[in-house]
């Protein structure tokens, strides 16, 4: 079984990702079994910052890496919470903190138009000249409140396009299917 790890310390995405690469024979692995520190995330784009991740990853391990740099982009907002969506409620992270605060800026709004964004990148070594890149679109809108238990970040109050449930009550199985990593996953299959 091929071996990457994982640029992130994110235990949700560790799991989704093992789920949406099985079938190809990738165990994803965590950086956090190697000890080593997240690089820092200095790019303007979601792209820049998963190359970025993956470069480190790649050196420190000497494996492939995988990073992604996921976020939700809020149409009201132009954009935000963006590249910044993990510490939108700033440091350390907190997932109830950042709905907070987005639901706060989003009071009185009646544009609710969102997406989740995820830009992957893939490297074979840190000096890889040709990273694998692709990129996933999830389209939906905010709700009012929370619904569900399931998923993790602000699946809970993220109404995917077509449906009338939140991420975070869909099965993984759906989500996979239909989220930004899945549909990112997907691309990145092509291009392997």
């Amino acid at each position: 079984m091929t071996q990457w790890v994982l640029a992130s310390q994110n235990a949700g995405k560790l799991r989704e990702f093992n789920r949406l690469l099985n079938d190809l024979g990738v165990q994803v692995r965590s950086m956090d079994e190697f000890d080593i520190e997240p690089a820092e995330e200095v790019g303007l784009s979601f792209i820049e910052n998963a190359l970025l991740k993956a470069r480190q990853v790649a050196r420190l391990t000497g494996l492939p890496a995988l990073a992604d740099d996921s976020g939700l982009a809020v149409d009201a907002l132009g954009g935000a919470p963006g590249i910044y969506s993990a510490r939108y409620a700033g440091e350390p992270t907190n997932d109830q903190a950042n709905i907070d605060k987005l639901l706060d800026a989003l009071q009185g709004q009646d544009n609710r138009q969102a997406q989740f964004v995820c830009a992957l990148a893939l490297v074979r070594s840190a000096s890889d000249p040709l990273p694998l890149i692709a990129q996933g679109l999830w389209r939906g809108q905010i709700l009012h409140q929370r619904a569900g238990e399931g998923g993790f970040g602000y699946d809970p109050i993220f109404q995917p396009e077509g449906l009338n449930i939140s991420a975070a009550q869909m099965t993984p199985q759906e989500k996979a299917a239909r989220s930004h990593r899945g549909l990112a996953v997907d691309a990145l299959r092509q291009a392997l």
